[in-house]
């Protein structure tokens, strides 16, 4: 047998109704050889069939629980099963394109990388609009003097490069750069690091969880990297099925969202800032975006309705309440 020095653990993100594309996007344009595992949280029966039946029929390690996974306890229940050089974490709604995985390898043989992302594009492939092409992640320290005193707060700084450009308009703008964070829709990660950082922060459950992870790896001197000969494209909803919507309602949640920003905030001792607080302002809005505003216009052929939404999002946010007490009351009862 081939000891293969990269193994792809695949995690539910938001939505199990891409799986299929994604995955055949994978075999469809990895010559790169590699094995894979297949984290299945709690998808609905019609997708547990055909993962299984991939599973079997392409020879990958399929894990599943029967109920939703944070992404990264989905990472985490992969990464141990994995024994190669090199782990590449994608999430389930991502399509790649050819040679995607060969430039991420030669990046991290090359400069000797524990973290190597691709240029993240978003929507639909053939669009060509950049999500991400590295950036920049670190705590700041500002100095104030109040009543004779110096404090010191310490303060978030980050920045994405390229977002919401046009490939077409930047692509001769585009190099190799060794930056300080890399998102997990598809990242390269030297395996080797977590025996020094740990496995990756569960307590995050829905966001900073790239940010946690890339600034814990720099502090253990680990270096970051863009790659952005890789291209993959992250195709979030619409159209999502109704099976969608349970696991997008928790995936999203006010208290997944609220949690994880308190425990980041915390553990890296920074300042609740404007950082956060656009942050608190902005809950909900990936559930209103996906599934509120289109059933408004349902109701409203096809026009907006900002009356009719404010009535509903009170009781959306109860709906969303219920979703995610009921999963902790039944994640306690499993123990």
């Amino acid at each position: 047998m081939v000891d293969l020095q990269v193994t792809l653990v695949v995690v539910p993100r938001e939505r199990f109704s891409y799986t299929r594309e994604s995955l055949e996007s994978i075999y469809a344009h990895t010559k790169f050889p590699f094995e894979l595992v297949y984290v299945d949280g709690g998808s609905p029966a019609h997708i547990q069939r055909y993962l299984q039946q991939q599973a079997a029929e392409k020879n990958f390690q399929l894990i599943r629980t029967d109920h939703y996974l944070s992404p990264n306890q989905a990472r985490n229940l992969g990464l141990a099963a994995v024994k190669s050089k090199y782990v590449v974490f994608v999430d389930n709604d991502v399509v790649v394109t050819p040679g995607w995985l060969t430039r991420l390898v030669e990046c991290a043989e090359e400069t000797d990388a524990a973290i190597v992302g691709p240029l993240v594009c978003i929507g639909q492939p053939e669009a060509g609009i950049v999500h991400l092409a590295g950036g920049e992640a670190h705590i700041e320290l500002q100095q104030k003097e109040k009543n004779g005193k110096i404090k010191i707060k310490r303060r978030v700084h980050e920045k994405h490069y390229f977002v919401n450009r046009r490939l077409a308009d930047v692509q001769n703008q585009l190099q190799r750069i060794q930056c300080e964070f890399a998102e997990f829709h598809c990242v390269l990660v030297r395996r080797e690091i977590f025996t020094k950082v740990g496995v990756l922060d569960e307590k995050l459950l829905n966001t900073r969880e790239h940010i946690d992870f890339s600034m814990t790896v720099a502090q253990a001197g680990g270096k970051i990297y863009c790659e952005p000969a890789s291209i993959v494209t992250y195709v979030p909803g619409p159209p999502f099925e109704l099976s969608d919507m349970p696991y997008f309602m928790l995936r999203w949640s006010d208290a997944w969202e609220l949690a994880s920003l308190k425990h980041f905030r915390e553990k890296w001792d920074v300042t609740e800032d404007k950082y956060f607080q656009k942050r608190y302002e902005r809950l909900g809005l990936r559930r209103h975006q996906a599934f509120l505003k289109p059933l408004v216009r349902r109701f409203t052929f096809g026009k907006r309705s900002r009356w009719l939404e404010q009535k509903i999002v009170p009781l959306e946010r109860t709906l969303n309440r219920y979703i995610s007490d009921r999963y902790q009351q039944e994640l306690g009862v499993r123990g």
